[in-house]
């Protein structure tokens, strides 16, 4: 096996720019170990033997534009499971839903986003709640789940879940919507499979984005919090432009829009706040002068 050698401060800098410019996300000097564990497989699956060559290969060789996606997926985090931050989805489906349903009414449509779904569950989650409060059968209602990694869209199209996946699900769910499967997995029922569509997407590739068409809800939680300042305005501005009028972004608990646009409404929930776009607005934010921008915000 090929010994790979320490990551250098120097070419840490220069594979995290690399990083940065694919997928907006920041690493932080103190970050330099946790990389260096993330991709010594990497190194070492190519046969190279130092971080240097590995910034090397990144930029120059033919295959360096697929490596820096696997780079990326390498060091990005997938943790999420059924029900996450469940007081958000019990607000959605009491609060904003049937408002949905009433004004998308002339359409007969419902879509909806799960930006940064990780292995699916969130989507998977979400198609439950639908088939919970009675979606109209003559309605088209989509749910689109999205992630940086290919390997866990891969997870979510194969809708096989552990134990681990459900330890907030409550277990009606789990036996309304699942069956079992070997290895004490579940596997995800068909009526809630055909509401969910993945596809490997990167929040910053905005003409991919626009290939999503407008949108009724997006779920993005605990993504923006690893983006740059730019990269993340950039992000909730193709939000905003995929949102019909009235439409909703949900964020994680973490995260805010303050400092970053006023072009969303806050709308106050029960238990949560989450940011609509006005019934009259135009198509994209309006801009923030450099030291708002620099700030970001949740």
């Amino acid at each position: 096996m090929t010994s790979v050698a320490l990551l250098a401060l120097e070419e840490f800098r220069l594979i995290r720019e690399l990083i940065l410019k694919y997928c907006g996300v920041v690493l932080g000097d103190d970050q330099r170990g946790y990389v260096e564990r993330r991709l010594r497989d990497r190194l070492a699956l190519l046969g190279i033997s130092d971080f240097r060559g590995y910034y090397r290969y990144l930029r120059f060789d033919p295959a360096g534009p697929q490596e820096i996606e696997d780079a990326a997926e390498s060091i990005t985090t997938h943790e999420t499971y059924f029900f996450r931050e469940d007081y958000q989805l019990r607000a959605f489906r009491d609060e904003v839903l049937s408002g949905l349903y009433e004004s998308r009414k002339p359409l007969r449509r419902v879509a909806i986003w799960s930006a940064g779904c990780s292995t699916g569950e969130e989507p998977y989650t979400l198609a439950m709640m639908l088939l919970e409060a009675g979606i109209p059968k003559d309605w088209d209602v989509r749910i689109f789940g999205s992630d940086l990694s290919r390997r866990v869209i891969a997870h979510a199209r194969r809708g096989l879940y552990g134990p681990s996946s459900f330890r907030a699900c409550p277990d009606r769910y789990r036996q309304q919507y699942f069956r079992p499967a070997p290895d004490g997995c579940y596997e995800v029922s068909r009526e809630v499979r055909a509401l969910c569509h993945f596809g490997q997407l990167n929040l910053v590739d905005a003409a991919r984005v626009a290939l999503i068409g407008k949108l009724d809800a997006i779920f993005c939680r605990n993504v923006l919090i690893y983006l740059e300042p730019s990269a993340k305005r950039a992000v909730v501005d193709q939000f905003f432009r995929r949102l019909a009028p009235g439409g909703v972004l949900l964020l994680g608990h973490s995260e805010s829009l303050l400092s970053m646009t006023t072009a969303f409404e806050p709308v106050v929930l029960s238990s949560d706040l989450v940011y609509r776009r006005p019934a009259q607005s135009t198509e994209s934010l309006p801009a923030l002068a450099e030291d708002d921008l620099s700030r970001g915000g949740r």
